[in-house]
């Protein structure tokens, strides 16, 4: 008797390289008319703690926090930060400066790290329901790691927010629909819809192409997860215009999704030309429910003002651009995140 399983490994073996090697040609550093900041010769990279015991972590991920060594009050804000595909958190925090701002700022600043032994890429794998259903997979484990800062920090729980680049801010998506009533505010930024693809292949296709609305329209996947829910976190999304790994289209799709899911008509809204592009806005009697950030002139990637980039003396990114308005300093003046002493 003879058995094919040899033959169903080599094609699953060959199936995933050329998963891999189209996820890295889709992520090769994108090419933006925004000039990235160059790095400086005395950069200095920040000190992220790695913290092994913080559940059961069925996700396999990694938590690092920042937490300022001084003028930290009793009860301070934490800010959860998620990685992009081919970065870590010490890239992103070295050319974003959030370690800076949480000094300026007095919070904790939590980063999820994937590893590649899940992602060759080091994507969080928001494309697999098992890796963002309730209570399973990377989602808890991230849910695991709010919870261990909350306790050791003796953290606001009122004041816990999310943010999250390209794959971390489809993932940002995916704990907000899983765990609303955890956050006060979120920003997806380049990021991706939920239910926009069960597998890597299917994620690969929306991604360039835009993803195909489910039946029932972008809100049934968020609502099939937290079908009870009414009030929802203020939620930003970020995408720019001149995108070639994620399609503006699947920015799109982040709005529609979360206006069908809070209610909100479209025509409701409010747009602005700025400067650095084009703001939409969804408000309610208690304040702003959604809101769109459509950046001219940029590519794949965090913006971050030219001065902001230069003074976090990091740059080796190529993922946080430099552009007219910087994400991470616009999300803390809508999260009241101000500076000590002001």
């Amino acid at each position: 008797m003879k058995f094919g399983f040899g033959k169903t490994l080599a094609r699953a073996l060959k199936s995933q390289k050329k998963f891999s090697r189209l996820l890295e040609k889709a992520f090769k550093a994108p090419g933006n008319k925004a000039k990235r900041a160059r790095p400086t010769p005395r950069a200095a990279k920040p000190v992220l703690v790695e913290t092994t015991a913080f559940g059961s972590n069925p996700g396999r991920l990694i938590m690092k926090t920042f937490v300022p060594a001084a003028r930290l009050p009793k009860s301070p804000a934490l800010v959860v930060v998620l990685h992009g595909c081919r970065q870590t958190p010490e890239s992103l925090d070295g050319a974003a400066g959030f370690s800076r701002l949480a000094k300026e700022r007095s919070f904790v600043l939590l980063y999820p790290e994937q590893r590649s032994a899940n992602n060759s890429q080091r994507c969080f794998n928001w494309f697999r329901p098992s890796a963002v259903a309730r209570d399973r997979g990377e989602v808890l484990s991230i849910r695991q790691m709010i919870e261990h800062a909350c306790e050791k920090h003796r953290i606001d729980r009122s004041r816990i927010f999310v943010t999250g680049l390209s794959a971390g801010g489809a993932m940002t998506g995916a704990l907000v629909a899983n765990y609303p009533a955890l956050f006060a505010g979120a920003a997806i930024i380049s990021g991706m819809p939920l239910g926009s693809a069960r597998d890597a292949m299917s994620a690969l296709r929306a991604m360039k192409s835009g993803a195909t609305p489910p039946p029932g329209g972008w809100g049934r996947p968020v609502t099939e997860i937290s079908s009870e829910i009414k009030q929802w976190p203020p939620i930003t999304i970020w995408q720019g215009m001149d995108d070639r790994t994620v399609n503006p289209a699947n920015a799109l799709a982040c709005v529609a999704q979360w206006l069908e899911v809070q209610g909100i008509a479209d025509r409701s809204g409010r747009a602005e030309e700025k400067p650095w592009g084009r703001l939409q806005s969804w408000r309610a009697a208690d304040g702003l429910k959604l809101a769109f950030y459509s950046v001219r002139n940029m590519g794949h990637g965090l913006p971050i003002k030219t001065q902001d980039a230069t003074s976090s003396r990091f740059s080796g990114d190529p993922y946080v651009i430099a552009a007219e308005i910087s994400a991470p300093a616009e999300l803390l003046r809508l999260w009241g995140l101000k500076r000590v002493g002001l």
